[in-house]
């Protein structure tokens, strides 16, 4: 088992089965393409490998902001549906904490779709604290 942060488009497209599965709006042809262009921004693609495979795949990318300083936020975070309760989420969780740690953030924050049940539980038994409300609007 490994950890790392995908770097090739080999790696990038490796990814995308999980991820898919927390994003299922994206198309296989298009993924390594939109993750090079997210990297632009910041954003960074890390999966948990075990065996030539990803297990757990997350995008991440740090920011700063007034309120809350420099932090890591989470954009997507999935485990193989087939090999959830393994432990991955919380390795690769706690390897997106030490990242944070490791470049100086003051915290790490996420959202989660309010229907996420599962997720919450997880998130929350990691001592994640629901400190606010999300709001959007579709354009």
């Amino acid at each position: 088992m490994s950890i790392q942060l995908a770097e090739s488009d080999f790696q990038i497209l490796g990814c995308f089965p999980v991820i898919s599965q927390l994003r299922p709006h994206l198309e296989q042809a298009k993924f390594v393409g939109q993750v090079r262009y997210q990297m632009k921004e910041g954003y960074q693609l890390v999966f948990l490998q075990v065996e030539e495979q990803a297990m757990a795949v997350a995008g991440f990318r740090i920011l700063t902001c007034l309120a809350s300083g420099k932090f890591l936020y989470i954009d997507d975070l999935v485990v193989d549906e087939l090999k959830q309760s393994h432990g991955y989420g919380k390795q690769l969780f706690q390897w997106l904490i030490q990242y944070a740690k490791d470049h100086n953030c003051e915290h790490l924050s996420l959202d989660s779709g309010v229907q996420r049940f599962a997720a919450h539980r997880f998130y929350l038994m990691q001592r994640l604290n629901i400190t606010s409300h999300h709001f959007s609007i579709k354009l």
